[in-house]
């Protein structure tokens, strides 16, 4: 699968790709770096977490592997002597392998840089306080060893293309695979506030909550930069009432692919077919209630 990956700057000064097969950037053009730190590391609390003597962290669409490595600088600038074990999920692997390329990886830590290239280059890295392994593949099969394992993460990070671009790894099956791999006081992070996601994680068994807004990130007019799940209501910002409601309307039901194989055309069209026969308020109806431009 050979590619010539472009960096293509952000606002923040870290830089990204663009994916032609996808039609879209791996990170906000408002801040890749940032994206990583506030919206999965903060968001999953890891800094609270580092205090522990081990952490498990499962990167759902490793990419740039970016939010690996935030989590990592994160971890070990509170607590260096933690031990960390990393699954990571990727279908490229042009694009880690592109993401050690100066000037993207400078922003890294030495030690953090060593990771990113061992995992590009090998697909592992084992250190005296890491256990990383990369696999290469169609998340919804290269999941299953991970679940086979008995790995119970602390954070899962949740970040594939948009659920319009690939629904594959939207679904609500695919997410009760993922929940699978969630410890009991583990949170998932996603950076998708869609009301299909959301109802996907609920039907899967999670408990979910918003992710405030960043001024940082965002600019006023927005109402959520993300979702988080988990199995209790513990630490979670409750959604609002603007937010329930949404998980109300035709846009709340979520993609399905029960054998984990579907395209990402069948998965919506079956999605489309669904939305039709429901009796659910438009999603339409609900953005004029509550003045969404």
């Amino acid at each position: 699968m050979a590619h010539s990956w472009i960096p293509q700057a952000t606002d923040d000064g870290s830089f990204t790709f663009f994916s032609e097969t996808f039609g879209e950037t791996f990170h906000s053009t408002q801040g890749a770096r940032a994206e990583a730190f506030v919206k999965f590391v903060k968001a999953t609390h890891l800094a609270e977490k580092a205090t522990r003597d081990r952490l498990n962290l499962l990167d759902v669409c490793y990419g740039l592997g970016y939010n690996t490595a935030a989590a990592l600088e994160t971890i070990w600038t509170v607590n260096p002597a933690c031990q960390v074990q990393v699954y990571g999920l990727e279908w490229d692997a042009t694009v880690p392998a592109g993401a050690i390329e100066p000037p993207l990886i400078q922003s890294w830590s030495p030690a953090v840089q060593t990771v990113l290239k061992s995992l590009a280059e090998q697909h592992v890295c084992q250190t005296d306080r890491l256990q990383a392994t990369l696999l290469i593949g169609d998340a919804r099969q290269t999941i299953d060893p991970v679940i086979q394992s008995g790995f119970a993460a602390d954070a899962i990070f949740f970040d594939p293309f948009s659920p319009r671009r690939c629904p594959q790894l939207w679904t609500v099956d695919f997410f009760q695979r993922i929940v699978r791999c969630l410890a009991l006081d583990g949170t998932l992070a996603t950076y998708s506030r869609s009301a299909c996601v959301r109802s996907a994680m609920v039907e899967a068994g999670l408990t979910i909550g918003t992710i405030p807004m960043n001024d940082e990130l965002h600019p006023t007019h927005e109402w959520s930069q993300g979702t988080i799940g988990a199995w209790t209501t513990a630490g979670l910002h409750p959604l609002t009432r603007m937010e329930q409601e949404h998980l109300c309307t035709r846009a709340a039901i979520p993609y399905r692919d029960p054998n984990l194989t579907g395209s990402a055309e069948a998965i919506l069209s079956r999605h489309q077919q669904e939305q039709k026969i429901c009796r659910r308020e438009s999603t339409s109806s609900w953005r004029r209630r509550w003045k969404i431009t």
